[in-house]
C-alpha cells in the first residue's frame, strides 16, 4: 500500500539530561586517501557501488570511494519518523534516499526521503506477518533489514511472507509501487523459516538465504524455476558475492556456494571456524556475526566466534595447490569482552573489525552505564599472502551496534558511538577514526538518549559528502559546513 502525502521532517528531540561532555571534541582532519584502495567489481545486476545495500556492494566491503565529512564545522541534524529503524539506506540516480523500515508495531515500510530535509516524501507498506517463536524483537533483520537496489533502481525486498517483492520508484514523483511478486513459499516455509536476505549474482540469478534452518535458494528471475538446499545450520547475516562464487556464513562454518547448470546451489567448499558456543551479548546467534567480506586477491573474511573472537581470512580458490583454506586467525579485543554484529570494512589487504560486545536492545544502553565495550582493529593480510599483522586498536571509542563505514577517499573510519557519561546522560556521537593509524579524529554530538539508538542500522554516506543513519526516532545526518 503506498502513501503519497510527505511527512514533515520535525527534529528528534533529546532527552535528559544533557550529557557533560562536549558537543565536539578532536579537530577536522585533511583527507588523507588511501593507497592501493580496491573495491568490489561492479555487479551488473545491482545499482551502481557503493549505493545499492547495506554493506555497499557486491563484496560487501562496506566501503566507499567517495569522501564523507572531515569534521569541519560539523552540523549535526535530524528528522523523525514513524516507529521503525531504517537499517540500510541507500540513494538513487535522483539523490534520494530510499530504505526499507522493519518495525515492531507496524508492517515494514519503504520509504523515499529527501536527503537535504529528511522529509519523508513517499511511503509503501509491505506484507506483514507475525514473527516466528523464539525471536528476539530487536534482532530480527527480516522483512527488510536486508534489501538492495537493482541496477533498474528498482527495490528489491524479502518480506515476512518470503516473498521477493520488486518495488518501482517514479522519478518524478516519488511514489512506490509494486513491479513484480515472486513467491517463494514452494522452497521456505513462512511458518518455519524466514527469508533474511537477497541478493543478484553476476549472472542475473537471485540467491536468497532463510534463517532459521539455513535454508539456501535461487531464483530464476527469466523462468521462474526456484531450486533449494538446506543446511540445517542458522544463518543469521546477508551473504556475499564474487564472480565465481556466493559466499555464505552460518553458525557453524564458512561456505563457497555455485549454481549447478540446472540452477541448484552447490557447496564448492566449506570450513568451520572456531566457536565458543556462547551467543555473547553484542550477538544475535552463537555463531560469527559477520557478512562475509570479499578482498582483491582471492580473498574472503568473517569474524569467528571464539573467545577472544579473531578476524579469519579464507583463501576463496577451488583448488589450492597445497596451501591451505584459512590464511590466518588474528585475535581482537580481550577475552570476555570480544564481540561483534557487524561486517568487515575491507579495501586492499586490510580489514576493520568493530568491537559490540554488550550490546542487546535498546532498552540494555540506558542510563550512566555504557553495556557495549570499547574496540575498533585493523588487521592486514601479508602481502606474500602468508598470514596476517595486527596493525592497530582503538580502545577509546565503543559503538554498540552500527554497521560503520570506510572512507577511502577521506581515510576516516566513520561510526556512531556511545560513550559514558558523568552526568548520566545517553549521548551518541557521530565518530571519526583514522584508518591509517586508529586513532579517534574526532567526535560531534548526535543527540541524547533512547530515540537516537541506531540498534543495528547501518551508517551511509551520501553522493552530497554526508552522512546518514537510521535510529528509532528517524533518521540523523551529518554535514561539513
Amino acid at each position: 500500500m503506498a502513501g503519497s502525502a510527505s511527512a514533515l521532517a520535525v527534529p528528534i528531540v533529546s532527552t535528559p539530561p544533557l550529557p557533560s561532555l562536549p558537543d565536539f571534541s578532536g579537530s577536522a582532519v585533511k583527507a588523507a586517501p588511501i593507497k592501493g584502495a580496491t573495491g568490489s567489481p561492479q555487479n551488473p545486476f545491482l545499482a551502481n557501488t557503493p549505493f545499492s545495500n547495506i554493506h555497499n556492494d557486491s563484496w560487501m566491503t562496506d566501503a566507499y570511494k567517495i569522501a564523507g565529512p572531515l569534521g569541519k564545522n560539523p552540523a549535526a541534524t535530524s528528522g523523525t519518523g514513524s516507529p521503525a529503524i531504517c537499517s540500510a539506506l541507500v540513494f538513487n540516480k535522483q539523490g534520494k534516499i530510499l530504505t526499507v523500515c522493519p518495525s515492531r508495531f507496524a508492517p515494514p515500510q519503504a520509504r523515499v526521503i529527501d536527503p537535504n530535509t529528511l522529509e519523508t516524501l513517499s511511503t509503501y507498506n509491505l506484507p506483514q506477518a507475525a514473527d516466528l517463536p523464539g525471536t528476539v524483537p530487536y534482532q530480527n533483520f527480516s522483512g527488510g533489514g536486508y534489501f538492495y537496489l537493482d541496477q533498474k533502481g528498482h527495490i528489491v525486498v524479502a518480506t515476512k511472507t518470503n516473498h521477493l517483492n520488486i518495488l518501482s520508484v517514479d522519478p518524478a514523483t516519488n511514489q512506490i509501487s509494486l513491479l513484480k511478486d515472486y513467491d517463494l513459499t514452494s522452497v521456505i516455509d513462512p511458518a518455519s523459516e524466514r527469508i533474511s536476505s537477497a541478493l543478484p549474482d553476476f549472472e542475473g540469478r537471485i540467491w536468497f538465504v532463510g534463517k532459521q534452518h539455513g535454508d539456501i535458494g535461487i531464483l530464476n528471475t527469466k523462468t521462474g524455476a526456484i531450486k533449494s538446499m538446506s543446511l540445517g545450520e542458522e544463518i543469521e547475516n546477508s551473504f556475499a558475492v564474487g564472480k565465481n562464487a556466493v559466499y555464505i556464513a552460518s553458525d557453524k562454518s564458512m561456505y563457497a556456494f555455485g549454481a549447478t547448470r540446472k540452477g541448484s546451489p552447490h557447496v564448492i567448499w566449506k570450513k568451520k571456524y572456531r566457536n565458543s558456543g556462547i551467543t555473547k551479548p553484542g550477538q544475535a546467534d552463537a555463531g560469527t556475526g559477520t557478512t562475509p567480506t570479499v578482498l582483491k586477491g582471492g580473498y574472503v573474511s568473517i569474524t569467528d566466534n571464539a573467545d577472544p573472537m579473531n578476524v579469519v581470512v579464507y583463501r576463496t580458490g577451488e583448488k589450492l595447490r597445497g596451501k591451505k583454506r584459512v590464511v590466518c586467525e588474528v585475535p581482537v579485543f580481550k577475552k570476555g569482552a570480544s564481540a561483534t554484529e557487524n561486517s568487515l570494512m575491507g579495501t586492499g589487504r586490510s580489514l576493520i573489525a568493530e568491537n559490540n560486545y554488550g550490546y542487546t536492545s535498546p532498552f540494555d544502553v540506558g542510563g550512566s552505564d555504557v553495556v557495549s565495550k570499547p574496540g575498533f582493529a585493523r588487521v592486514d593480510i601479508r602481502k606474500d599472502g602468508k598470514g596476517c599483522k595486527k596493525i592497530w586498536t582503538n580502545y577509546t571509542e565503543a559503538a554498540p551496534s552500527v554497521v560503520p563505514k570506510l572512507s577511502t577517499k577521506t581515510g576516516l573510519i566513520y561510526t556512531y558511538t556511545r560513550p559514558k557519561d558523568p552526568s548520566g546522560a545517553q549521548p551518541y556521537y557521530w565518530t571519526a577514526i583514522k584508518f591509517k593509524n586508529g586513532k579517534t579524529a574526532w567526535n560531534k554530538l548526535a543527540g541524547t538518549g533512547g530515540l537516537f539508538n541506531n540498534n543495528y542500522a547501518g551508517l551511509a554516506l551520501g553522493p552530497n559528502k554526508r552522512a546518514y543513519l537510521g535510529v528509532i526516532g528517524g533518521i540523523v545526518s551529518l554535514r561539513d559546513n
